[in-house]
């Protein structure tokens, strides 16, 4: 069973979680998984896997930048984590899932939504993607009338996926590129299973431009028999979740790793091997490697003006007001949407038909449409949290922050880490 430590002294500004565990195959994604569920910004980690042991240390904080000072949601992470039975999905019990890929396009969420209303199928919960062209949505629906899933139809099951998939072909008329399914449940972790339908959609295959993609790069160490990933890019919320996440459905297994953050830009360092005990071993699967991590980190980097929507819920209302978003012309490039005691509470990321920000007065002209006090503008990246990485960032020695972030591209955090670890004894190698 873990053993989880919880710290609010080592740390000024964040709350430090220490998890040793017994090495075990995804242990370190569940435990990435349930800190970011709780939407736990991870600004630090270190992780050290020797022999059959794993020891885990991450410096977490709230949305806005604070330490952990509820002691309830302090004991339930530890309760979570040592038990290893949290599971976000339980919510979505008696519902039906639908999963969907296929070719993005201007107002293609809307006619989704708009077809679910037409043949009375609530929406509980959904999130959709947008990344090169392609789109992936998880849709948790329930009848509309009596609310129980609709799998116990058979005819109503084939008319969904049929009109659905009719909508996400592609404008050429081929559907080989379209994907429908629809399954009973809710056992699936919903953002681990949006990587994985945009990766068996190869969405990151698409040439990304060098200037705005995150830098990656995957070298070999020979004489230790380990790869190491090197990741930079600007932090946010969920980073190392969608990285570990990517790292672990293509099988590979970290080891080691340090992540860290010095501005807004964060660093991030893995010593990996393959499941079958190798290192990368060819230059197409080293760049494969560095496609797809640069496509989990860019599928949730944010894409125009958040919008939140918070108003009562009832039948049509994601079709309404995404029906609004296309007569104006905005694009939807992600969507999160949750129903909770009869409240709808929605966030639109949004952008003009080609990707650019939005006219004030578009914006304004819609809000007036679907309710100025339902629909608000939101900051896109929490001042707060900015001041917190700022202060800390002051108190760190000039010479360590010159050596992170000063002329190099690339930096190596984890064996500073691993060699500290070694000198204190507490790993019986290093490397």
């Amino acid at each position: 069973m873990p053993r989880v430590v919880i710290d609010n002294g080592v740390c000024p500004n964040s709350t430090v979680v220490k998890i040793d565990s017994v090495r075990s195959p995804g242990i370190l994604l569940e435990s990435v998984q349930l800190l970011t569920d709780m939407n736990l910004w991870i600004r630090k980690a270190y992780i050290s896997s020797d022999g059959k042991w794993n020891m885990d240390v991450f410096h977490v904080s709230d949305l806005n930048g604070n330490k952990l000072t509820d002691e309830n949601l302090i004991r339930y992470i530890e309760k979570s984590i040592e038990t290893s039975h949290y599971c976000k999905s339980e919510g979505y019990t008696g519902l039906t899932a639908l999963e969907l890929t296929g070719t993005d396009r201007v107002g293609l969420l809307s006619e989704v939504f708009a077809v679910l209303a037409d043949l009375e199928c609530d929406v509980v919960e959904a999130k959709a993607w947008t990344h090169n062209g392609r789109i992936a949505s998880m849709i948790y629906v329930k009848d509309g009338n009596s609310g129980t899933p609709i799998d116990g139809d058979s005819d109503r099951v084939q008319r969904v996926e049929g009109q659905l998939r009719n909508l996400l072909k592609a404008d050429d008329g081929y559907q080989n590129d379209t994907r429908t399914c629809v399954s009973y449940g809710g056992n699936t972790h919903m953002e681990r299973r949006l990587h994985q339908r945009m990766f068996m959609d190869r969405d990151y295959e698409k040439k990304f431009d060098s200037e705005k993609s995150p830098i990656v790069s995957v070298q070999n160490l020979p004489k230790r028999g380990y790869s190491v990933v090197n990741l930079q890019c600007k932090d946010r919320l969920k980073l190392l979740f969608d990285v570990v996440c990517t790292l672990t459905d293509m099988a590979y297994i970290v080891f080691h790793a340090a992540i860290r953050t010095v501005g807004e830009t964060a660093f991030l360092e893995f010593y990996v091997r393959h499941s079958d005990g190798n290192p990368v071993n060819s230059e197409p699967e080293r760049q494969r490697l560095i496609q797809c991590l640069q496509a989990a980190i860019e599928r949730r980097t944010i894409k125009g003006l958040r919008l939140e929507l918070c108003t009562a819920d009832r039948p049509g209302l994601l079709a309404e007001v995404t029906r609004v978003f296309r007569e104006n012309g905005l694009n939807v490039a992600r969507a999160e949407v949750s129903t909770k005691d009869g409240i709808a509470r929605n966030v639109f990321y949004v952008t003009d038909a080609n990707g650019n920000p939005i006219d004030p007065e578009i914006i304004k002209s819609i809000r007036e449409k679907i309710g100025i006090d339902d629909l608000s503008v939101k900051e896109q990246f929490p001042s707060s949290y900015r001041e917190a990485v700022e202060k800390e960032q002051q108190q760190e020695p000039q010479d360590q922050a010159g050596r992170l972030g000063g002329g190099t591209v690339l930096v190596s955090l984890g064996s500073l880490f691993m060699r500290n670890l070694y000198q204190l004894g507490l790993i019986k190698s290093y490397f």
